[in-house]
């Protein structure tokens, strides 16, 4: 399994403009220190190249790119109420997105059949022109669209069960058929996007997936909208690349969420995903997005490592009542589950 890096990631530092800021450097320092002391858990680790921007405009517009590079050039400042940047924050996002199309680069070369890229800042808010909710440039969706318009890729399924629904990542690729965007994420927290009766647009319709759930849901809501919903959408749409916006935001210990889940919870989830990608033949990686309590994280990630390189077992469990039924109701219109 390869896993991709960069020292840029603690340089990118918003509690400088923001002092409480939850998306500090810690988060990177924490994880690394904890997977240096097991050998990486034998990942093949490596030191991710920027992107270049003509990478960086595959999804975004030259003057989105334009104005974050000219703002951290002039020492940095505030976006949005929730996004901050400094002088060290454009060559931060460079890294992040240059790691995920590493990887993405990686595996369709067939070097590993998984990796994970650990870099911030996240992406999957920010859209082709705006940056938001701590994010800068979208990572999953620069690699996502490398794949397809460098790599041949046909069709890329993209899940992402970060806490916050993926409102960036969502509009990008609302009108595509070529990308599956899944989303599990809860209901009613920012951006307040994602209901479930949004399924795209125009040639995209029914190929973006909304999962919403209630504030407090546990494992048993999360896995079974992934089991009985999204996998059996995802075999029917059969990709050749399969992405994890993998946030951990989700946990009970996290201060930005309201669910309930554990670090075993997301080792359950990767199982899940990486036995459909195991079933398609497709490579699966996974780009860091959420996660603000440093030791959860921590746990979550490389519980997540772990299980997508193929230790622990995907357990069926029974299909949540009230959620389940209600996603599939909409999302059954388009696919067969």
């Amino acid at each position: 399994m390869l896993y991709f890096r960069h020292p840029s990631s603690l340089e990118h530092d918003p509690s400088l403009l923001s002092p409480d800021h939850p998306d500090t450097p810690e988060r990177i320092s924490a994880i690394g220190k904890a997977m240096a002391q097991v050998g990486w858990l034998g990942c093949d680790v490596r030191d991710a190249p920027a992107a270049g921007e003509w990478e960086l405009e595959l999804v975004h517009t030259a003057s989105h790119v334009e104005a974050i590079r000219d703002l951290c050039a002039a020492g940095g400042g505030q976006i949005d109420p929730d996004t901050f940047v400094g002088e060290a924050s454009y060559q931060a996002a460079l890294y992040a997105a240059g790691g995920a199309c590493e990887m993405v680069r990686a595996l369709m070369r067939g070097e590993a059949r998984t990796g994970f890229s650990a870099m911030r800042p996240s992406g999957h808010h920010a859209g082709r022109d705006y940056a938001m909710g701590f994010c800068l440039f979208n990572n999953v969706a620069v690699a996502a669209e490398l794949a397809i318009r460098e790599l041949g890729v046909e069709r890329v399924l993209i899940v992402d069960w970060d806490v916050h629904h993926g409102n960036g990542t969502a509009d990008i690729f609302r009108r595509r058929a070529d990308v599956l965007y899944t989303s599990i994420h809860e209901l009613g927290l920012y951006p307040g996007t994602g209901e479930v009766s949004d399924a795209g647009s125009a040639e995209g319709r029914g190929y973006t997936i909304n999962v919403p759930v209630p504030h407090g849901s546990d494992e048993e809501t999360w896995i079974s909208t992934l089991e009985y919903v999204i996998i059996p959408a995802a075999l029917e749409f059969a990709p050749q690349l399969v992405l994890i916006s993998a946030g951990f935001d989700a946990h009970r210990d996290d201060p930005l969420g309201h669910c309930l889940l554990e670090a075993s919870s997301f080792a359950q989830m990767a199982c899940h995903v990486r036995d459909m990608a195991a079933t398609l033949d497709a490579p699966l990686g996974a780009v860091l997005e959420g996660g603000y309590d440093p030791v959860a994280l921590t746990e979550s990630v490389m519980a997540t490592i772990t299980a997508l390189a193929g230790v622990g077992t995907a357990e069926s469990i029974a299909p949540d009542p009230f959620v389940t039924s209600r996603v599939a109701a909409h999302v059954g219109h388009y696919w067969t589950l």
